[in-house]
């Protein structure tokens, strides 16, 4: 249970506790059921999008069964890729106990997972499902990318019951005030002492914004639009842009980084500049 707060608006702390409840001696977080219900808003948006462009409903069940699966499986080995000295288990004499290392790879409940992994195993798991189905995926591309936006912006609200995903210390209005660590939470409630509690950017907060602004956008233009793909190209480069600023102001010792640079603001510019080209190139073969 952690303790957070937004004083400039009048938000004084509370508790939040990031399990929702038990079934047996299994806990089931608040996260889990905040992604389900993502998915699932995502899942029917999408089947509303794909009857305008002619695929079938039964094909859109199918593609999220394998989206869901292969995403989970690309968050995981994205981050296990680029952390992978962390999921090395030694014995006690030194040598790496291979078992015991493929365990903590595939460990998915103590977390690790990295969105930008399950996007690129959506991408191409799109890509071969609409070849076997034999529809077009570039219009598969276009009626995925807002309904993974739906996600994207419910899925930030279960880091939000986690206490995560937040940025550097800031002062302006809608800060957040987190405690440092359980020591703190203890001491504060205890005492009433919240000298400890250090204010940050609500991340969360920001880019489930970003998102849903770039949903209503690209809602609002969908009809409208020109060719297949152009959907999709707005889609990475909206995300892609914004994750690419956001990450700069992230807090967090274990987030990945290539150098001095979060690889999701590399991959964030890549996939912004990448979607701008993509849109030039389809606009010009329509």
């Amino acid at each position: 249970m952690e303790y957070i707060s937004f004083p400039g608006l009048g938000i004084k702390p509370f508790h939040i506790n990031s399990v929702a409840f038990k079934i047996g001696n299994v806990e089931i977080a608040w996260y889990g059921i905040i992604i389900c219900v993502g998915l699932i808003l995502a899942v029917a948006y999408a089947m509303f999008r794909a009857k305008q462009e002619g695929v079938k409903s039964d094909d859109v069940i199918d593609l999220a069964l394998f989206l869901v699966l292969f995403g989970v499986i690309g968050a995981r080995l994205y981050y296990v890729l680029f952390s992978f000295k962390d999921f090395i288990v030694k014995n006690e004499s030194g040598a790496v106990d291979v078992g015991r290392s493929l365990l903590s790879m595939i460990n998915i409940r103590e977390g690790g997972n990295a969105i930008y992994g399950s996007l690129i195993a959506g991408f191409i798991t799109i890509l071969i499902v609409a070849k076997i189905k034999k529809i077009k995926a570039l219009k598969v591309l276009d009626f995925v990318s807002p309904a993974c936006l739906i996600g994207q912006i419910i899925g930030r609200w279960g880091n939000f019951v986690n206490v995560e995903v937040y940025g550097i210390e800031t002062k302006l209005p809608w800060r957040m005030g987190v405690l440092e660590s359980n020591a703190n939470f203890e001491n504060a409630a205890a005492m009433g002492d919240w000298t400890s509690v250090k204010y940050v950017h609500p991340l969360f907060l920001y880019e489930s914004l970003w998102n849903l602004i770039g949903f209503i956008i690209i809602n609002a233009i969908y009809k409208k639009k020109k060719f297949d793909g152009q959907i999709f190209c707005m889609y990475i480069s909206w995300y892609g842009f914004g994750r690419m600023l956001l990450e700069l102001l992230r807090d967090d010792p274990f987030i990945l980084r290539v150098g001095p640079f979060p690889i999701s603001s590399i991959i964030g510019f890549i996939t912004f500049v990448a979607g701008i080209v993509l849109f030039v190139i389809l606009s010009k073969r329509k």
